[in-house]
């Protein structure tokens, strides 16, 4: 498993919480508007932390910091994903996991035997875009779904979110993921934001007015919809 990135306090990645975020190298996507494209494209130039320096940061900050974030990358890709988590738990910290939901068995495994406590699904678009937005032409849109469902009808805390981009997304994304999710706990239109590691340049965010307006359409079907990365 290669961790490659390590941010040691946050208050955004763990709502809530205080915590320390750890990035996993390597995706199943390529989603055109990501932003850690050296974790995606360029895995074996990223530097690596090794694990145990990782766990000896957090036991030195126990009682500081509330939780951890593994995020990436797709984390659930990393065969080591529940050993090391299981190492994190032991240190008494809460757990959230960021993930695209294409592995469906893990995610399930992970939540059952107790080794997250929060799990952020992406929802790239609506289904029939997800190929679009994944850079996948073929997606596996059943793992997803099952994820999604396993999410929903589970007892395990969850959000979805959707980074919203005005090149790639329309109103009817919206109309559609609404009836898809009907009923979630939580969804977070993110506001897209350029960066210099962006896999595909050119793309550009939706005015805090247009993400008011989804936010309305999610709204008719998701009792809780937020706004975030507006400054």
């Amino acid at each position: 498993m290669k961790i490659c990135g390590l941010n040691k306090t946050t208050l955004l990645d763990y709502p809530g919480k205080v915590a320390a975020t750890i990035f996993l190298g390597g995706c199943n996507f390529r989603c055109p508007f990501c932003h850690n494209s050296g974790l995606v494209l360029h895995v074996q130039e990223q530097a690596e932390l090794p694990e145990d320096e990782v766990l000896k940061f957090l036991r030195k900050r126990k009682g500081i910091l509330d939780g951890v974030c593994i995020t990436g990358g797709e984390p659930t890709l990393h065969p080591e994903l529940g050993s090391f988590l299981r190492r994190i738990r032991e240190l008494g910290y809460d757990i959230k996991l960021d993930t695209n939901g294409s592995q469906y068995d893990v995610v399930k495994t992970l939540a059952e035997e107790h080794l997250v406590d929060k799990i952020a699904m992406d929802i790239k678009a609506c289904p029939d875009n997800y190929g679009l937005l994944t850079g996948i032409r073929h997606s596996d849109m059943d793992t997803i779904r099952r994820t999604a469902d396993f999410l929903m009808n589970g007892n395990i805390d969850y959000e979805f979110r959707t980074t919203v981009v005005r090149e790639l997304h329309t109103e009817k994304d919206f109309r559609i993921i609404g009836q898809w999710l009907k009923g979630a706990k939580a969804y977070y239109l993110q506001a897209y934001k350029d960066s210099d590691e962006v896999l595909q340049p050119g793309f550009s965010s939706y005015s805090l007015e247009e993400l008011k307006y989804f936010r309305t359409i999610l709204l008719e079907t998701i009792p809780l919809v937020g706004i975030r990365g507006i400054d």
